[in-house]
C-alpha cells in the first residue's frame, strides 16, 4: 500500500514513511556523517537519514571507503544519502553501488537533465538568498527538493538561515521539499510549523565542532521535531 505522501507525488521519496501511520511525521536527515559513532548516535536519537559528504572541499568530506564501511553497519531501514557537486556521473553511480545509497543530494549547479537516469532517487538541492533563486526551483519536476541558505563559497552546513518567507514563492509545493539552512533544537519547531516541509536537514545545528556530532544535540533536535503540532 503507497503512503498518502507517494500517491500525492506519484514517487517513492528518498526516506520514505514505513506505513500510512506516520506518513504525516517530518521525517529527519542527519548530514555530515564522519564515524560510526556519530552514525550510530544520531540513529539512536532517531534520525530516519544519514548523509555523507562525498565533498572533498567540505569540512565533513568523508572517503568512500570510511563511508562504505559505516553504512554497512547500520541497522535497516536507515537510509543512506550521498552529497555531491557537480560530481561526474560514473562518481555517483559508484557511490551508489559501494554504500548502497538510498538516494542522492546533487548541491551543485546541476541542470534538470543532469538529475535523470540514476538508479535512486534525487534530492536537489538549492540555495536560497531572493526570489529569483526560488522561483527556479519549479523547472526541477522530477526530483525532490531541498532548499537551503545561500553563503558564498560554501554549500550548506553554514548554520546560517534564510528567510523562509520566499518559500511562499512555490506554494504549494509540487515536490516533496526539505529544508535546511540554519536549523537548530532552539528553532526546529519554529521552522517545521512556518515551512511546513516534509523533512528536514541538520548539519551544524547538532555538532560540537565541525564533522563531530553532539548526541544531546542530536536528541534534543528530533524531541522537538516530534512536538510539532502537540
Amino acid at each position: 500500500m503507497k503512503s498518502p505522501l507517494e500517491s500525492s507525488f506519484g514517487l517513492q521519496c528518498p526516506f520514505p514513511p514505513i506505513g500510512c501511520s506516520t506518513a504525516l511525521r517530518v521525517r529527519c536527515k542527519i548530514c555530515g556523517i564522519t564515524s560510526l559513532d556519530d552514525a550510530l548516535s544520531a540513529v539512536s536519537c532517531g534520525a530516519d537519514a544519514l548523509g555523507f559528504m562525498f565533498v572533498e572541499a567540505s569540512v565533513r568530506h568523508i572517503a568512500l571507503s570510511d563511508a562504505s564501511a559505516i553504512a554497512s553497519e547500520l541497522p535497516p531501514m536507515i537510509s543512506r544519502v550521498g552529497v555531491f557537486v557537480n560530481a561526474p556521473r560514473q562518481t555517483i553511480l559508484e557511490a551508489v553501488q559501494s554504500c548502497g545509497l538510498h538516494a542522492i543530494q546533487l548541491h551543485g549547479e546541476e541542470t534538470p537533465e543532469d538529475c535523470q537516469g540514476y538508479p535512486v532517487p534525487v534530492i536537489k538541492a538549492f540555495r536560497v538568498r531572493d526570489k529569483a533563486s526560488v522561483v527556479s526551483i519549479s523547472a526541477y519536476k522530477g526530483q525532490t527538493w531541498l532548499v537551503d541558505s545561500y553563503q558564498k563559497g560554501s554549500r550548506g552546513g553554514t548554520g546560517h538561515r534564510f528567510e523562509w518567507d520566499l518559500l511562499d514563492e512555490i506554494r504549494p509545493f509540487a515536490r516533496p521539499l526539505l529544508l535546511a539552512g540554519g536549523l537548530q533544537p532552539g528553532n526546529i519547531r519554529e521552522a517545521v510549523e512556518k515551512v511546513r516541509p516534509y523533512g528536514v536537514d541538520v548539519s551544524s545545528g547538532v555538532e560540537s565542532e565541525p564533522g563531530k556530532k553532539c548526541p544531546l544535540q542530536m536528541k534534543a533536535f528530533i524531541r522537538e521535531l516530534g512536538l510539532v503540532g502537540l
